[in-house]
């Protein structure tokens, strides 16, 4: 150990700034840290701005705007419909439907929460990495609604957001960092999908969740 001089073995170490360190000391080192206002990401902001977050908010917001027009056919357009000639024949709708939403509150919540995580998200990993988190984070919620809920149609882009969630805790599991507080939010908003008339695809959010670990995993 850098800080200690104990012996450890390579599974117990944890990578330090220099070196690396034992259980005992990161335990010691972390209850010494400041308390701060939760931000999963917060070692991360930097001067670049989050392009590729703010385009897919306005995209978001321009699509919703053209739906909620008399006569729009946006919305049967975009959204994804679970089954197999539409798989088949309409492959777009798996990603498309992610920049959809049903309601006023439904892209509100949503956009909070990519303001909230995407651009920390986007600076750590870099704005072609987290396209294609997002677009196989949003694959994966269609590809999970299709096997548990097949018939079904799903808008939304909170299947691709879980997926940055899941990237999240990745990140921080990998440099050591505490992620209660993280994981107690994921599971509380995955949650919610589970109760009686909130009519939310649990399915796409669980599927995205995984697809965005697995490619965080990768990464």
């Amino acid at each position: 150990c850098q800080r200690c001089g104990r012996t450890i073995c390579p599974q117990c170490q944890t990578q330090a700034a220099v070196g690396v360190q034992c259980p005992e000391c990161v335990r010691e080192g972390r209850a010494s840290m400041p308390r701060t206002r939760f931000n999963p990401l917060a070692q991360f902001r930097g001067t670049d701005q989050p392009w590729v977050t703010w385009t897919i908010m306005a995209l978001c917001v321009v699509i919703f705007v053209l739906q909620m027009l008399p006569g729009s056919q946006v919305t049967s357009a975009l959204a994804f419909l679970a089954g197999r000639p539409f798989v088949e024949t309409q492959p777009w709708r798996m990603l498309t439907y992610a920049f959809v939403h049903g309601s006023v509150p439904h892209i509100a919540l949503n956009m909070l929460s990519l303001f909230l995580f995407g651009p920390a998200l986007e600076r750590a990993i870099g704005r072609v990495r987290y396209i294609a988190l997002y677009l196989v984070s949003a694959l994966g919620g269609a590809v999970a609604v299709l096997l548990r809920s097949p018939g079904g149609s799903v808008v939304g882009a909170s299947g691709a957001i879980f997926g940055l969630l899941g990237a999240v805790f990745i990140i921080q599991r990998r440099m050591g960092a505490n992620t209660t507080q993280l994981l107690v939010f994921i599971g509380l908003n995955l949650a919610i999908g589970f109760l009686p008339g909130t009519n939310i695809s649990w399915q796409g959010h669980v599927g995205g969740l995984v697809a965005g670990a697995a490619v965080a995993l990768v990464y």
